[in-house]
C-alpha cells in the first residue's frame, strides 16, 4: 500500500534531519516569507526626518517638518491650549471613562459649526452627522470605508485626487480597494493652479465619481482656488454628479480666518451639494499629537432627508466600533472647551492670526531674498502666491540633493518646503542655498 506524502516527508532523512536541526536550534519556521511579505519602503518623509536629526552640522535646517515652529525653531503650544489644558487638570469631575462611539458631544457638535458656519441650512435642517476620529487621517479613513462600503459605483468609478496630493491619500483610498486616478492641480510652468487642466478633469470623469478637494491651504504646493474657481468646480461637478470629499486640515491657520478658509466647505453645502468633510485639529490647534479629529456627513436637502442622516449615521457607527471602537478623549476635551468658551476662542482666533501671521512672514523674507539675490524681481513670486504652512518651490530633485549635501538644509525631494522651518536666524541662510543650487545644479 502507498505511503501517504506526509508518511514519505517524516522517514526522509533529508527531511528528519531539517527537523532535528530546526528543533535543535530553536527554529520556528514562519509562513510569512518574503514572497508574501516583501520587505516595505521606508516613509519618504519619515526618512527624511531621520537623516536630519543624525546629522551634526551646526546650522542644518529641517523645511520637511509638517508642524508649525515659533522663530525659534522650537514647538509652539498655543497659549490658549495651554489655559484650556489647565481647566481640565482642575476640573475635580475629570475621568478617564470610554467616550461614546461618535465622540465627545460637546466637540463634534462644536467642530460642525465650525467648518459648515453656525447658520448652516446643513445643521438647521437636521441633515448632518459628525463622528470624531483619530485626527485628520482618521476622518479620511472613515470615510473611505463608508463610501467603498455604501456609496453605489456601478461602473467601478474611481476617487479623483489632484496631482499631487497628500501621499497619504493614495494609500487610505487604496487599502479600500477604492480605484484612484490624479486630476491636473500644480502647473510646473506657472508654478500656480492648472485650473483648466482640473476642471477638465473632472468634468472628463465618470458620472458619479468621488472628487476629493482640498479646502484650503493645499498641501503639499500651497496653491489654492479663487472664489470664483471654486464656483466653477462646484459646476462641474454638479453637472456630472459627482460626489464631493473635502480634506480640511488647515482651517484658520492658512489665511489666519477662519471663516474665509472654510468658505469652499460652506458654498458647497448652501448649493445642496451632498457630500463629506475630514476635519483636523492637528496643525490649527497644534494638538500634534493627541490625534483630535472629526468625519461630517451632510446628506441632500429632501423631505427624507433626517431619517437618511440618521441610517448614514448607524453605519458609520458601526464602522467606527469595528475600528477603534471609542476614539481618545483628551485633545477633544481640550478642542471642546475652547470652542465652547467665547473667550477662549477669541484667544485662539489671535494664536492663529500670529501662526498664519509668521508664516506670510517667512514666505515674503525668503522672496525678497531669492530675488536680491539673483536680481530677478518677481523670478520667486509664487513663494508669496502660495498660502498655508507648504510652499512648492519648483526645485528639481537634484538641486534638492544639492541644497542638502552643500547647506544641510533638508526638504523633500519634489522641493515642497515647510514655511514653519523658517526663521529669522536661518532664512538668509537657506535663500543662499537655493540661489546657489538652482545656479550650479
Amino acid at each position: 500500500m502507498p505511503q501517504s506524502s506526509s508518511t514519505s516527508d517524516s522517514t526522509n532523512p533529508q527531511s528528519r534531519l531539517s527537523l532535528i536541526k530546526d528543533h535543535m536550534e530553536g527554529s520556528n519556521p514562519t509562513v510569512f516569507h518574503a514572497d508574501n511579505v516583501p520587505q516595505a519602503p521606508e516613509d519618504p518623509l519619515f526618512g527624511l526626518m531621520a537623516a536630519y536629526r543624525k546629522d551634526d552640522f551646526d546650522k542644518k535646517v529641517d523645511l520637511g517638518i509638517g508642524a508649525y515652529r515659533d522663530d525659534n525653531a522650537k514647538p509652539w503650544v498655543l497659549p490658549v491650549v495651554k489655559k484650556a489644558d489647565e481647566q481640565l487638570r482642575q476640573d475635580p469631575t475629570l475621568n478617564h471613562e470610554y467616550l461614546p462611539i461618535a465622540g465627545l458631544a460637546d466637540f463634534t457638535s462644536a467642530a460642525q459649526k465650525l467648518i459648515l458656519g453656525t447658520d448652516s441650512p446643513a445643521i438647521k435642517d437636521k441633515r448632518a452627522v459628525s463622528f470624531q476620529t483619530i485626527s485628520g487621517t482618521g476622518a479620511v479613513h472613515l470615510g473611505a470605508l463608508f463610501l467603498a462600503r455604501f456609496y453605489p459605483r456601478p461602473q467601478n468609478q474611481p476617487i479623483y485626487f489632484s496631482s499631487p496630493t497628500w501621499a497619504n491619500h493614495n494609500q487610505i483610498f487604496s487599502n479600500v480597494q477604492l480605484p484612484i486616478k490624479p486630476y491636473p492641480y500644480f502647473s510646473p510652468q506657472t508654478k500656480g493652479l492648472d485650473f483648466e487642466g482640473m476642471r477638465s478633469a473632472i468634468d472628463s470623469a465618470p458620472e458619479g465619481s468621488i472628487i476629493l478637494l482640498h479646502a484650503c491651504a493645499h498641501n503639499p504646493t500651497g496653491v489654492d482656488l479663487t472664489h470664483e474657481q471654486w464656483k466653477e468646480i462646484a459646476k462641474v461637478t454638479r453637472a456630472k454628479r459627482h460626489f464631493p470629499f473635502f480634506d480640511c486640515a488647515y482651517q484658520g491657520f492658512a489665511s489666519g480666518d477662519l471663516e474665509n478658509d472654510a468658505w469652499a466647505v460652506r458654498y458647497f453645502v448652501a448649493e445642496g451639494f451632498e457630500l463629506c468633510i475630514a476635519q483636523s485639529f492637528a496643525k490649527n490647534f497644534g494638538l500634534y499629537g493627541e490625534r483630535a479629529g472629526a468625519f461630517h456627513f451632510v446628506t441632500g436637502a429632501g423631505p427624507d432627508a433626517q431619517n437618511t442622516i440618521g441610517r448614514i449615521s448607524s453605519q458609520l457607527a458601526i464602522l467606527q466600533r469595528s475600528e477603534i471602537s471609542n476614539p481618545p478623549a483628551y485633545g477633544a476635551r481640550i478642542a471642546s472647551l475652547i470652542l465652547n468658551d467665547p473667550t477662549l476662542f477669541q484667544e485662539w482666533e489671535a494664536n492663529l492670526r500670529t501662526m498664519a501671521g509668521r508664516i506670510k512672514d517667512m514666505r515674503q523674507a525668503l522672496r525678497s531674498k531669492l530675488e536680491e539675490l539673483n536680481g530677478q524681481e518677481g523670478s520667486w513670486r509664487h513663494i508669496t502666491d502660495q498660502i498655508g504652512m507648504f510652499s512648492f518651490t519648483g526645485l528639481t530633485e537634484k538641486q534638492v540633493l544639492k541644497i542638502r549635501e552643500d547647506a544641510h538644509v533638508y526638504m523633500t525631494k519634489n522641493g515642497r518646503i515647510s514655511m514653519a522651518g523658517l526663521n529669522t536666524g536661518n532664512v538668509e541662510y537657506t535663500a543662499k542655498a537655493m540661489d546657489k543650487a538652482v545656479r550650479e545644479a
